[in-house]
């Protein structure tokens, strides 16, 4: 087996992995659904009945019409892969919408101690 073949195998071994990550609320099986975090088989159940009536046109939809689902759930569910039309979930101007903890900051690195002050001579 060549270098290019290899190359080519392992490149289409990756967009496999990336394709694969994002679960599509509107296309997604049951099994596919269920394989994302955060979701079990009786909220698997509702968004599947919910989406036979009509598919889902954004996040905001899904969550009026899938009853469990509010905006931390939306935001944990978009996190672990989930995405309705191809949009991942966001509040427009929030960081993380509420009754989701904020992830904290790193702490700020310590300050460098002062440098000694050099003696004075006479």
């Amino acid at each position: 087996m060549s270098l290019r073949h290899l190359v080519t195998a392992a490149l289409a071994f990756l967009w496999l992995g990336a394709a694969s990550a994002a679960v599509e609320a509107n296309k997604a099986t049951e099994a596919e659904l269920d394989g994302v975090r955060g979701l079990g088989p009786s909220l698997t159940a509702r968004i599947i009945a919910a989406r036979e009536k009509a598919p889902f046109r954004n996040w905001d939809e899904f969550i009026l019409r899938v009853p469990g689902i509010g905006p931390a759930r939306a935001y944990q569910l978009s996190a672990e892969g989930l995405t309705v039309n191809g949009e991942s979930y966001q509040i427009q101007g929030v960081a993380t919408p509420p009754g989701v903890p904020a992830i904290p900051k790193a702490p700020a690195a310590p300050a460098a101690p002062p440098k000694p002050a050099m003696p004075k001579f006479q």
